[in-house]
């Protein structure tokens, strides 16, 4: 009977997860359809309008309490604080990049998070890396210092997405709260700037919501679903999900996201970026390989330990 709860858990957990990862792997479509909207603007809106959406979700699972310490707690605010602002930097630098026809370097980035995070592990956790885990890094040194010297330039873009939400996530991990509770948090913290940068471009004359355009003012108020609803779904997703199905799930966003890059945006694909994301692609086989034969190897061992003391 456990076995049964376990299988439909696990099935629950991967349609959450696999509905987040579709949502960003196709928000370039959302992207390039406000990319004549200021920056900024978009940013705030997504934060003002992913405020409510948080909270529904906050009521219905009956977890404000949780909130009321946090936000009685200066530790817990400032770290929230900081989560806030790197997944903010994140999102500007996103709709920039695919604003500016720069969508490949985005997927490039999401490709290389995972490696990202194997490197944040070893500089503040002091993990070890195995032979598996030194190529794969080893590999993706390699793809970024070709495309740097390609461009006459570090691929700024690549490394700015996966270094911040890597960095996100790490410091995520450590607020005393859930994962819902957090981003509520985050988008209220976020929701004070985010009032003011909105009464600057009114003030000017310069703001899309209710400006007589209603596709503008739909997109805008789009923009909240569209953020927190995917992070709410992943959230779901990886406490139902084992560490090594989400690990492989994860490449789900970054290859979308480059499909429509080449070929529904027709952004240019070099050959040098074909070897760069071949590198990428072959540290990420080597990286999941180790992950998942760790994973099977620790649910061996559990096994073997319940069997023991039954």
């Amino acid at each position: 009977m456990s076995d049964n709860r376990t299988d439909k858990s696990a099935t629950r957990g991967f349609f959450f997860a696999m509905g987040a990862y579709m949502i960003w792997g196709s928000l370039p479509i959302y992207m390039k359809a406000v990319d004549h909207m200021p920056l900024m603007e978009v940013v705030a809106y997504r934060v003002l309008y992913s405020l409510p959406v948080a909270g529904i979700i906050l009521l219905l699972l009956g977890r404000t309490s949780d909130l009321k310490a946090a936000l009685r707690s200066p530790r817990t605010l400032l770290l929230a604080g900081v989560t806030a602002l790197l997944i903010s930097v994140n999102w500007g630098i996103y709709i920039w990049a695919v604003a500016n026809e720069r969508t490949v370097e985005t997927a490039l980035g999401y490709y290389i998070n995972p490696i990202v995070n194997i490197l944040l592990g070893a500089i503040f956790l002091g993990e070890r890396f195995n032979r598996i885990q030194l190529t794969a890094i080893a590999l993706v040194v390699a793809a970024v210092t070709l495309m740097t010297v390609h461009a006459g330039g570090v691929p700024w873009i690549s490394l700015a997405l996966p270094i911040s939400f890597g960095i996100y996530g790490f410091l995520r991990k450590t607020l005393p709260i859930g994962p819902s509770q957090g981003f509520f948090l985050e988008v209220l913290l976020l929701s004070v700037p985010s009032v003011l940068v909105l009464v600057y471009f009114n003030i000017k004359g310069e703001g899309h919501f209710m400006s007589g355009n209603h596709v503008d003012t739909a997109l805008l108020v789009f923009a909240g679903p569209a953020t927190a609803i995917p992070l709410i779904l992943y959230a779901f997703g990886a406490k139902l999900l084992r560490f090594s199905t989400l690990g492989l799930m994860q490449y789900i966003g970054p290859t979308l996201i480059f499909i429509i890059a080449v070929f529904v945006f027709d952004e240019p694909f070099s050959k040098v970026q074909l070897a760069a994301f071949c590198l990428i692609w072959t540290a990420l086989a080597l990286y999941s390989s180790s992950s998942i034969r760790q994973s099977l190897a620790t649910n061996r061992s559990k096994k073997v330990s319940e069997v023991d003391h039954g």
